[in-house]
This record gives structure tokens, sequence and C-alpha cells, in this order.
């Protein structure tokens, strides 16, 4: 595997030179798009299964086992290689990566346990550009053009008008949903900056991931999914192993990666909001809920947010400008 991935890194390489500089600076970026969305395909899909599932069929320890089990198992010989904790990798990074697994997991259930399913999308992937941006602001002394502050105040006005009135408001428990979710984003943040700074390849660090996870959450959700199969549940088992294990556990972290190298850490966590609109199409016929009017126009907001919060046109004003 390691002699095919230099050789295809030395394919590329030659293939740059075919092409004038500007087109090779070009190809990666679009790559890091491509990548980019098709993460985002993946989390609204996610969202809405994992929904589904923690409030009818399994509970969210078995969900994760089968999350993390699935990666850890298909991406062992990469384990074997790296360890239980690469060298190099130091503590506090290594401890901003492992966040993402079974933390972000089981915080993440279980506020959708509690927030309904209308404001798991701007209250999760909705935020997370934020996040990665206050962190990288606050923590890296990473600067934000002006374009992009207001995209991210875009995207925070379009979070508010889909969360709606019970975002703030709501008397029924639901803020406990609201105050997970929003952890769950914050780790995520940390997560994007740590693997960005960790020097590990995107399979790596989903193979770390998958597999201390796997560890932490087999003596908790083995005995339920033992008892979901004993159930009768075969059926929402595999499926959750598919979307859970293969796309979410190993599609979804890799492509994530791949998008984070190629664009940047703010970058690619900036087109998350973008599940919104996803999750909101695939949740009328999954889940029967309709957007409100209000969600209609958050989910309007958000997405002008996301393309102020590429950078695109910040990118655009620096080419025109001159550099001494």
């Amino acid at each position: 595997m390691l002699r095919v991935a230099q050789g295809c890194s030395r394919r590329l390489a030659m293939s740059d030179l075919a092409y004038p500089p500007s087109q090779a600076q070009t190809r990666p970026a679009l790559t890091g798009w491509l990548a980019a969305l098709a993460t985002v395909t993946i989390w609204a899909v996610w969202a809405v299964a994992t929904r589904h599932a923690v409030t009818h069929d399994l509970p969210p320890a078995a969900i994760g086992l089968l999350r993390f089990g699935v990666p850890a198992l298909l991406l062992i010989p990469i384990s074997w290689r790296t360890g239980l904790f690469p060298k190099g990798l130091g503590f506090r990074k290594g401890l901003g990566l492992l966040g993402s697994g079974a933390p972000f997991f089981l915080i993440v259930a279980l506020g959708m346990q509690f927030a309904p399913a209308a404001e798991i999308g701007p209250l999760l992937p909705g935020t997370m550009p934020l996040f990665v941006a206050l962190i990288g602001w606050l923590v890296f002394g990473e600067r934000l053009g002006r374009f992009r502050i207001a995209g991210f105040a875009l995207i925070l006005i379009g979070v508010a008008c889909i969360g709606g009135y019970g975002l703030l408001f709501a008397g029924n428990g639901a803020w406990r949903g609201h105050v997970l979710l929003l952890s769950g984003a914050c780790l995520w943040g940390i997560y994007t900056h740590a693997y960005r700074r960790s020097g590990l390849s995107a399979l790596q660090a989903a193979a770390l991931i998958g597999l201390w996870s796997f560890l932490i959450l087999l003596p908790f959700g083995a005995p339920s999914l033992v008892r979901a199969l004993g159930d009768g549940l075969a059926g929402p088992v595999i499926l959750q192993a598919v979307v859970q294990g293969f796309f979410s556990g190993v599609a979804g972290v890799v492509l994530y990666g791949l998008a984070v190298d190629r664009l940047g850490a703010s970058r690619a966590a900036a087109v998350s909001p973008l599940s919104i609109v996803m999750a909101a199409v695939i949740a009328v016929p999954v889940l029967d809920e309709i957007p409100d009017r209000a969600a209609l126009i958050g989910i309007t907001l958000a997405t002008f947010g996301v393309v102020l919060a590429s950078g695109v046109f910040s990118r655009s004003a620096s080419k025109g400008s001159t550099r001494t």
C-alpha cells in the first residue's frame, strides 16, 4: 500500500509539471471543494439516520460501536503500523484528535434524543465553522478577512432563524440537547485544528480515532447490540453499520481530512452548513418533518454565509491587489 501511495504521489507530481502553474494550483483546490461537498452530504445522511436510530431502534452506545467498529476493522493494517499512539503526535494534539471519536459521538447522540431534528443541523454542522474560526483566532492567531467575518455572521443569523423560537425559549427540556450539540461542534472544531497540525494522513487519523473509540465503547455498546440482534433488529443494525461505519466512519473522515489538506481548516469547515440544507431535505421523507418559514429563511442566509465564509471573494480580492 505504501509503495502504491508513493507511486501515486510521483505520478501526481509529474502531472502537475504538464500544466501551467495556475492550473496546477487550481486542481488541488477543486479536489478539496469536491471532497468537502461529499463530506457534508455524508454528514446530512448521518444526522438523519442517527436521529432516527436513537429515537426508534438502538441506544447511542450500540450505534457508536457500529460507527467506530467498522473503520477500526477496515483500517487495522494502518493502526498496526502507527500504533495506539503515533510517535511525535504529542498529548494535546492526540487528545484533540480522539475527542472527535467516542466523546463526540456520545455527546451528539445524546443531544439528538432531546433536541428536535430541525435543530440538529443548525446547532451541529451549522456552528462548526464558527468554532473552528474562533479557536483559530484565539489560540493560533489566525486572521479573518471582512468577507469571511460577514459570512460567519450570516451563518450565525441563519442558525438562529432555523432553530426558531424554541431554540432559545423552549421549556420542554430541549435546551439540554442544544448544549450537548454545541459541545459536539466545539469538539469538532478542536479536532480540525489538531488534525491540521498532527502530521497524520487522513487514513492514519481515521484508523487512530476508530481504534481508540471502538475500545472505549466496546464494554458499553456490545451488550446493547447483542440485545438488538436478539430482538429481530438485524435490518436496522446492518443499515447503521453501512451508514455509520463505512460512510461516516471511513469515507467521511478521509474526505474531510482531504478537504482540510487542500483548503485549510477554516475553509473546509465553512462548507459544513450546506449539510443543513441537505439534512432538511432528507428529513422530509424520512422523518416527516417540513421546515417552517423561519427555517427556510435561515437555510438561505446560511447558504450565502457559506459562500462568503469560504474565502472565495477574499481570494479574488487578494489576486486583484498588488504585492510589494
